[in-house]
C-alpha cells in the first residue's frame, strides 16, 4: 500500500511555525538560529522525529537547511531541488541556492558585528563550525552553541526510533566484525592514537556487522561506537535496542546507555580520533573539556566498507539480478496499461513495489520511489503524495527512480520511458544522456583517478548541446546498508580515488522544467582492468555493469550515436536478455526480446 513517512509542513503553516521559532530566538537574544537536516549521527537520512527542517518549513529534500532571521530565513537547497523547494515553502522562507551562495557570506551581508548565530551543537559538525567562524570572525558575528530552538515550539515531535538491532551474517559480509575492529585497531596503532570515536550509522553497522530500523528504507542502527586501539569497542545504543545481539557482538563489545557516551569520551586517553566531516560539534567540546587530545582523521570504517568484499559483489550481483526480473516485469506491465490513460503515478508506484515483493526477497524499498510523470519529471528527487497525485498520460515522458533492500544488496536503478509518442525534443535529451551513460560505462583510468576528473564523461554530449543538469553523476552504494554511501561518487566534488569494490550508481540527465525530466541509471562497480596489447606498465581500473534492464529503444535516436555506443548498447542489450530472459515467464519475455532488438 503506499504510504509516505516524512514530516510534513503544509505552506499555509509554516509562517505560524517561523513565529514561534522568532519568539524562541529573542528570548535567547540570538540574531540567527541554524536549522539543518541533520541528526546526532550525521549520516544523511534521518528518523521523523529528526525531520525539523520539514516540520519547520515544508521542505522534504534530503539536503539543505535554514538560516532564520529576525526579519528573513534563508533556505538553502542545492540544484536537485530548487523546483521542488518553490512548491513545498511559504515565500515567508526565501530559496537560495547553494553552495553557489555560502551561509557566511549571506549572513555577513545582512547582520551587523556583534550579532549572535545560533546553532545546536549535536547537528552540526566540527568541520562545518570551524568554517563558518573562520569565515564570520572577521566580521564581528559569534557563532555559539545553543539548545534547539525548534524543539521547544515542535509539540507534536514524534518519540525517537525504538527498534532492535540485528545481526548481519559473516558469510554476506565477507568477513567477521572481529577482523573489521582488529583492522581499526591496527590504523589507530600505526597513527598512534588511542581511540577512535565513531557516530555514522553505516560506519557502525559495518564495523559491527549489525543493522537496525532507526531511519526509513535504510536499514541502519542508530547509536554511537568508541574503538580502541586493542580491538575492543563501546556501543551505546537506546534501552534494549541491542539486546538481541549480544552474543552476536561477542565479550569485546561493550554495551552502554546512549545517553553515557560523552562521559566515556570525558575518559578517554588521548590521542583519540574524530572524523571533523562527521562528528558533531557536541563530541568535540566533551573531548575538549575534559583535555583528551584530539586527532583529525577519517573515519576508519569509510573507505574498507567502500570497498565491498567479493562476498558483498557476489550478493550485489545476485540482488541486481533478482531486482532486474522485477524491473522488467514492472516495464512490460507499464507498457500495456499506461497508454491507456488510466494510471496515475501512485498507482504505478504501488504496482513497481508489488513487483518487487513478488521476488519473496525484498525487506523493502531502498527510498521513497521518484516517479514523475511529465513536468513532475523535471523535479530531480520528486516524490508522490496524494495531494501532488498525476496522471499518466499518453504523449508524455514518466521518470521511475527506484531501489530495493535485499539480505545480500541495495540496487538503485531509474529508467525513463515515452507514454506513446514522445514529446517534442525529448528523444534527442535522452540519447544524449544515454550517451554519457554510456561514456561512463566504459570507461578505463589509471588507479589514482577519483569520481570528479570523470564526470565530464557524463556531461560531454550534452555540453555540446548547451544542456547540463545540477546534480552529480553517481553516488556510493551500500551492501543492504544505504542506498547513497561515501566516500566516493562521480561529480565534481568527489576527490576520492576510486578503488576495485566501490559500487557506484551512473546516473546522467536532463530536465526541462515545467515539461519532463530524464534520468537513466546503472549501478556499477570498480574493478581492475582487462590488459589492453599496448597498455604502459600503470594499474588500469575500469567498470564492471551490474544492472540489466533495457532502455527504451524509442527514444533512441540511432543517427546521434558513434559506432562504439551502438555496439556497447546492443551487447548491453544482448546480456540483458541472456541474464534475465531465462527468468521470465512468456509474456514478459516476449517483451524483453523486443526491447532489446538490435539498434
Amino acid at each position: 500500500m503506499f504510504q509516505t513517512f516524512a514530516v510534513t509542513s503544509t505552506p499555509e503553516q509554516g509562517p505560524a511555525r517561523l513565529a514561534a521559532l522568532r519568539d524562541e530566538m529573542k528570548e535567547e537574544g540570538v540574531a540567527a538560529f541554524l536549522v539543518p537536516r541533520a541528526d546526532a549521527h550525521q549520516g544523511e537520512y534521518v528518523a521523523p522525529a529528526d525531520e525539523r527542517l520539514a516540520w519547520l518549513t515544508g521542505f522534504t529534500g534530503s539536503a539543505g537547511f535554514c538560516a532564520v532571521l529576525a526579519e528573513e530565513a534563508g533556505l538553502f537547497v542545492d540544484g536537485r531541488y530548487r523546483v521542488q523547494v518553490r512548491s513545498q515553502a511559504d515565500p515567508v522562507f526565501s530559496p537560495v541556492n547553494w553552495p553557489e551562495t555560502q551561509l557566511a557570506d549571506w549572513l555577513k551581508e545582512r547582520l551587523p558585528r556583534g550579532a549572535t548565530v545560533a546553532f545546536d551543537p549535536w547537528l552540526h559538525t566540527v568541520e562545518e563550525i570551524d568554517r563558518l567562524r573562520a569565515a564570520l570572525r572577521p566580521a564581528g558575528i559569534v557563532v555559539t552553541e545553543s539548545p534547539n530552538l525548534v524543539d521547544r515550539v515542535w509539540d507534536d515531535r514524534p518519540a525517537p526510533p525504538s527498534g532492535a538491532f540485528t545481526a548481519y551474517p559473516d558469510d554476506l559480509a565477507g568477513r567477521s566484525a572481529a577482523d573489521k575492529r582488529r583492522s581499526v585497531a591496527a590504523e589507530l596503532k600505526e597513527a598512534q592514537q588511542r581511540a577512535a570515536i565513531l557516530t555514522l550509522p553505516d560506519s557502525i553497522a559495518w564495523l559491527l556487522n549489525i543493522r537496525g530500523t532507526d531511519t526509513v528504507r535504510n536499514p541502519v542502527p542508530h547509536a554511537f561506537a568508541i574503538v580502541m586501539d586493542d580491538g575492543t569497542c563501546q556501543l551505546f545504543a537506546g534501552h534494549g535496542k541491542a539486546d538481541a545481539v549480544a552474543d552476536h557482538l561477542g565479550p569485546d563489545v561493550a554495551v552502554l546507555p546512549e545517553d553515557g557516551l560523552l562521559a566515556a569520551v570525558a575518559s578517554l586517553d588521548g590521542p583519540t580520533r574524530i572524523d571533523p566531516k562527521s562528528c558533531p560539534v557536541a563530541v568535540a567540546e566533551a573531548l575538549t573539556a575534559a583535555e583528551v587530545e584530539i586527532a583529525h582523521g577519517d573515519d576508519p570504517c569509510r573507505l574498507p566498507k567502500a570497498r565491498k568484499t567479493g562476498a558483498e559483489l557476489d550478493g550485489a550481483r545476485a540482488a541486481q539480478q533478482r531486482d532486474a526480473v522485477a524491473m522488467v516485469n514492472f516495464l512490460a506491465w507499464l507498457d500495456e496499461e499506461a497508454p491507456k490513460g488510466e494510471l496515475t503515478e501512485i498507482a504505478v508506484v504501488e504496482a513497481l513495489e508489488g513487483f518487487r515483493r513478488a521476488t519473496n526477497a525484498l525487506l523493502d524499498i531502498s527510498f521513497e520511489t521518484i516517479c514523475g510523470s511529465g513536468p513532475h519529471g523535471a523535479i530531480v528527487h520528486y516524490r508522490v503524495t496524494e495531494a501532488s497525485d498525476r496522471a499518466v498520460s499518453p504523449g508524455e515522458l514518466l521518470l521511475v527512480d527506484s531501489g530495493g533492500q535485499y539480505i545480500d544488496g541495495t540496487t538503485d536503478i531509474t529508467r525513463t520511458v515515452t507514454i506513446g509518442d514522445a514529446p517534442a525534443g525529448a528523444a534527442e535529451a535522452y540519447t544524449l544522456v544515454l550517451k554519457g551513460m554510456v561514456a561512463i560505462s566504459r570507461a578505463r583510468f589509471p588507479k589514482g583517478v577519483a569520481g570528479a576528473h570523470l564526470d565530464v564523461l557524463a556531461r560531454y554530449a550534452l555540453w555540446l548541446d548547451g544542456k547540463d543538469y545540477d546534480h552529480g553523476t553517481g553516488h556510493g552504494v551500500g551492501a543492504y546498508l544505504s542506498v547513497h554511501e561515501g566516500p566516493q561518487g562521480l561529480s565534481r566534488r568527489s576527490n576520492v580515488p576510486l578503488e576495485p569494490g566501490m559500487i557506484l550508481s551512473n546516473e546522467p540527465g536532463y530536465y526541462r522544467e515545467g515539461a519532463w525530466g530524464i534520468r537513466i541509471e546503472n549501478l556499477i562497480v570498480v574493478e581492475d582492468a582487462p590488459p589492453l596489447p599496448e597498455q604502459d606498465d600503470r594499474p588500469w581500473l575500469a567498470f564492471e555493469t551490474l544492472t540489466y534492464v533495457p532502455f527504451d529503444r524509442r527514444l533512441i535516436l540511432p543517427d546521434l550515436l558513434t559506432g562504439p555506443e551502438r555496439d556497447w548498447i546492443n551487447a548491453y542489450h544482448a546480456d540483458t536478455l541472456s541474464r534475465i530472459g531465462p527468468r521470465l515467464d512468456a509474456g514478459p519475455r516476449a517483451w524483453l526480446e523486443a526491447a532489446c532488438a538490435p539498434i
